[in-house]
């Protein structure tokens, strides 16, 4: 296969808006995978992205825009969510999951109710391929706002990650940093939406952290693993979908999970070799004494 082959994939406009799309979605979804591993917040990134699905059902209804229904939506979810884990004896992971359960049935009940013409495909699953402009600026302007809010406070937020009653102690606005970066979590879900839907969502904000967390020590580093990991997976993913005719989406996840293992298996071999020097570090005077 000659250069003119392999470049063919960029010479299609819709497969420009896919790359580029990709490019713009990677920077924010990888620096809130970051936090969401570190918090422990896998779990609710999921809730949220299914929890989106009855604002975009609704917003289509009344004839608001769909990424406003979406985001209403997930905040709602969020507050919801922290409410009923305060006031009640439930494990917050036993809340989420009722609750983000509950509305997207509710989202699938109204969507059936309706007589519309639109594809629920596109909403579960994305249209990677069918990003218009309009997507790009809309996907563009939520990336840039996410991306500094948590770059400008990230050590605040880092801080509150691992140890909240200390960042109350030093006089951080905890609740702030909380509802600030569940607002940060439902409007990335807002810029993911066209490009991997809402199902697939939460690969693209847990995976990148993950990975990065078992390749480096540093949050720092991490951060920039992390974004190293969600470029390269997308674009890759896009790309090797048009040679297999697969949905691009998909790909990428499936690309994600393979980076995964890889860097799991990774740490294991590492931990092992680790653990072998220290042992015939410890037996190596004994030996010497007999």
């Amino acid at each position: 296969m000659d250069l003119s082959s392999l470049m063919l994939p960029f010479l299609f406009p819709f497969m420009q808006n896919a790359f580029l799309v990709s490019i713009i979605v990677s920077v924010p979804t990888a620096i809130l995978s970051c936090f969401l591993v570190t918090k422990g917040w896998a779990l609710m990134g999921d809730a949220v992205s299914h929890a989106v699905l009855p604002g975009i059902v609704l917003a289509y209804i009344i004839g608001a825009p769909l990424l406003l229904g979406a985001f209403v939506a997930g905040m709602t979810c969020a507050v919801a969510t922290g409410y009923l884990s305060t006031n009640s004896r439930i494990k917050s992971d036993t809340v989420m999951g009722v609750v983000f359960s509950g509305m997207f049935a509710l989202g699938i009940v109204l969507y059936v109710g309706i007589d519309t013409s639109a594809h629920l495909d596109h909403i579960l699953f994305g249209n990677m391929l069918g990003v218009g402009a309009q997507d790009l600026w809309t996907a563009g302007a939520i990336s840039v706002v996410v991306a500094l809010g948590l770059i400008v406070f990230w050590k605040d937020i880092l801080l509150h990650s691992f140890d909240p009653a200390h960042a109350r102690a030093v006089g951080l606005r905890v609740n702030w940093l909380h509802y600030g970066l569940l607002a940060a979590l439902s409007l990335t879900i807002v810029a993911t939406l066209s490009a991997v839907g809402l199902i697939l969502a939460i690969g693209l904000m847990i995976a990148p952290g993950a990975i990065a967390f078992l390749l480096v020590r540093r949050f720092v580093a991490m951060l920039w693993v992390a974004v190293a990991v969600c470029v390269v997976s997308m674009c890759g993913g896009v790309y090797l979908s048009f040679w297999i005719d697969s949905a691009p989406a998909p790909t990428i996840i499936l690309i994600l999970t393979a980076m995964f293992i890889a860097a799991f298996v990774r740490r294991q071999v590492l931990t092992r070799r680790a653990s072998a020097s220290v042992g015939s570090r410890e037996a190596a005077p004994t030996e010497g004494l007999s």
